[in-house]
């Protein structure tokens, strides 16, 4: 159909003009993936560009980010929003369009992408989350949650690991509504995929446990359309589509060159692409024959919609509590459930904040009906199960723990995908000192601002005897530079519940939860002072002479040692500060009457010490690791480093008397 082609090359021009005028960005996949993306977006996928976030809708992730003037030109043509003038303004300071896409910034994007293969295990969060809240509301004749999730990947996507990652669980998974689009075009930016990329990526992903189509031809729509039909067909497997392109298809001197994949084509080769398509419109012009056309789809996509909701005025009436839950559910609406949890701040004796963490998650677990989440293969370590929740497997999509198997950069990403999805509250788990697999997915949840909540066990150098690859050093900085990123570090039990508080009632900033493997004391005067970042959890007994401040195991450390220091006639108040981000954001009479400016402050951690100097200023001392630590039983490593009740006496003496 005429109509269809001139769309398509309505996506080629657009992307090739705007990337040209801004002087910047990546014209060869737009214009190689143009067909297979209007193809999906126009004739097979369920959205309504009058209503973005219509709970039912198919979503569309670009992978490849980079080509992220393809999807403005979609979201242009289908009314998404986006005029011309913001199109103009690609790459520009605080413009609709920036060089890559980004979630919360732009109508119509699902996520935001750009680092490779992110897109990919975004997208399998985002279809184990339908499959998932299907399995809990769909009944009898009202499939209430029933859609598909699309991305769009390239080869680079498919050279990052965590692509891999993602694509084995999700055959394993059977997440049978998940079809990813391979823009195979054998381009990357140091030229033919051939120097570093000469896999047979279908029979990868036949093995695992996919639905492979190869289409040879990028420009063949119909070859398009019939195997978008052949995966919805498939219902057990997620079907991989391959599409064989030509980089920069109608620029007659970059086509198929490196050069078209990430700078602009010159006004010259733009020139030359219009007479290539016969387009005769004037820059950043849409032909009203293509503008009626896709008026003409909208009209038909909104019809979609109405159809469903349709279905769910009646489901609301045939399935009234399923549907009161569903609302329940998409609206995250259980703080009051929460603080009705009998004995939420109850907790005795001496134990591992993993342990606490366990027992406040299944407290949770029974009023916050929409937790889910796993860990990487660890989670009798991590102890993150929720009993009688059922598991989710390939044979039951209905169970709410999660086995994501040794795979954190995937389950991170997947998290994501969940927590975009909607409906879902999720959390993943893992050795702390593994964060650093999880970290590039961790920072999109913050750019992101999603609620995602991870439980990082085995904090410290208490891991002990495994030794110094899985003792964390670095790693509390490195979490605690994320922008919107929370980062709590519980003293004890009652600290672990509040740490939790904080993160499920979080609406934007994601929270990691750093847990000791080792038993720690239970103080009476613990708790809800974690709101504030820190709050005294030991008073000294006359006119301060000594602060003592710590996070997580080793504010016992120092509750001991402020005893000692008392009877040596130091007046010494404790400060228990599990979270630096809380602490920042108090008003500055509440850090001043923490902290003061002028008092004698030494901070004690198990980590690296960059970053404490902030607190304890130039009068002060900070009791840290800056080195990697050792294979020992813990107590010998932490006397080793010098984390010992004794040596925080010492030196808080001569901070004292000096």
């Amino acid at each position: 159909m005429k109509l269809d082609q001139d769309t398509i090359n309505a996506i080629r021009v657009l992307s090739a003009e705007a990337i040209q005028k801004a002087n910047s960005g990546h014209p060869g996949l737009p214009m190689g993936a143009a067909p297979m993306a209007y193809t999906l977006w126009a004739k097979h996928m369920k959205h309504n560009p009058n209503n973005p976030k219509w709970i039912n809708r198919d979503r569309f992730v670009l992978s490849a980010g980079h080509g992220s003037m393809l999807l403005y030109s979609l979201l242009h043509l289908f009314g998404y929003g986006l005029t011309i003038e913001d199109i103009k303004q690609f790459r520009q300071l605080g413009s609709k369009t920036p060089g890559h896409p980004e979630y919360g910034h732009t109508t119509g994007v699902e996520m935001t992408t750009g680092p490779l293969g992110q897109g990919i295990a975004t997208a399998v969060g985002m279809a184990l989350a339908e499959s998932y809240l299907g399995s809990k509301f769909n009944r009898e004749g009202f499939n209430i949650m029933d859609h598909y999730t699309y991305a769009l990947c390239g080869d680079g996507c498919l050279m990052e690991g965590i692509s891999g990652e993602a694509a084995s669980l999700a055959g394993t998974l059977g997440l049978g509504k998940l079809v990813l689009f391979y823009d195979s075009n054998s381009i990357s930016i140091e030229g033919d995929t051939d120097i570093a990329f000469r896999e047979d990526v279908s029979k990868r992903f036949e093995a695992y446990g996919w639905q492979v189509i190869e289409i040879s031809d990028g420009n063949d729509t119909d070859a398009i359309e019939k195997a978008i039909e052949a995966a919805k067909k498939e219902t057990q497997k997620p079907t991989l589509i391959k599409v064989t392109t030509l980089i920069g298809y109608g620029c007659p001197t970059k086509q198929g060159k490196a050069s078209a994949h990430g700078e602009p084509l010159g006004d010259a080769n733009i020139i030359a692409t219009k007479e290539f398509f016969g387009w005769t419109a004037q820059p950043f012009t849409i032909p009203t024959s293509v503008t009626e056309h896709m008026a003409t789809v909208v009209s038909r996509l909104e019809e979609e919609e109405a159809d469903w909701n349709k279905l769910y005025a009646q489901y609301t009436l045939t399935h009234q509590d399923l549907a009161k839950d569903l609302q329940k559910w998409l609206g995250n609406d259980y703080l009051e459930d929460i603080l009705k949890i009998k004995d939420f701040w109850r907790y005795e004796g001496a134990k591992a904040t993993r342990v606490s963490s366990y027992e406040v998650l299944n407290k949770l677990s029974k009023a916050v009906p929409n937790l889910i989440g796993g860990s990487a293969d660890l989670s009798p370590s991590t102890k993150t199960i929720m009993e009688d929740r059922g598991h989710f497997g390939k044979e039951d999509h209905s169970g709410s723990n999660l086995h994501f198997g040794v795979r954190e950069h995937a389950m991170t990403a997947m998290a994501n995908g969940i927590a975009l999805h909607g409906g879902l509250i999720p959390y993943v788990a893992g050795f702390f000192v593994f964060s650093d697999y999880m970290k590039p997915s961790m920072r999109l949840a913050s750019l992101m601002n999603l609620p995602v909540i991870y439980i990082m066990t085995h904090d410290s150098i208490g891991v002990g005897e495994d030794g110094p690859t899985h003792q964390p050093i670095e790693q509390l900085t490195m979490l605690r530079s994320i922008p919107n990123f929370n980062v709590i570090r519980p003293a004890d039990a009652k600290e672990t519940a509040a740490a939790w508080y904080m993160a499920l009632t979080s609406a934007s900033t994601p929270t990691a939860l750093i847990l000791s493997r080792q038993n720690l004391t239970q103080y009476d005067t613990s708790g809800e002072g974690l709101y504030k970042g820190a709050y005294i959890i030991k008073e000294e007994s006359k006119d301060v002479d000594l602060i003592l401040v710590a996070s997580g195991s080793e504010v016992e450390l120092i509750y001991e040692a402020a005893k000692a220091l008392e009877l040596k006639g130091i007046s010494t108040r404790v400060v228990s500060m599990p979270s630096w981000k809380l602490f920042d954001e108090q008003p500055q009479a509440y850090q001043n009457q923490i902290l003061p400016e002028d008092a004698k402050i030494i901070a004690v951690e198990a980590g690296t010490t960059m970053g404490w100097y902030k607190y304890v200023g130039k009068k002060g001392k900070v009791i840290g690791i800056d080195s990697f630590g050792a294979s020992g039983p813990a107590n010998k490593v932490y006397e080793l480093m010098g984390l010992t009740v004794e040596n925080v006496i010492k030196q808080g003496e001569l901070l004292v008397n000096n």
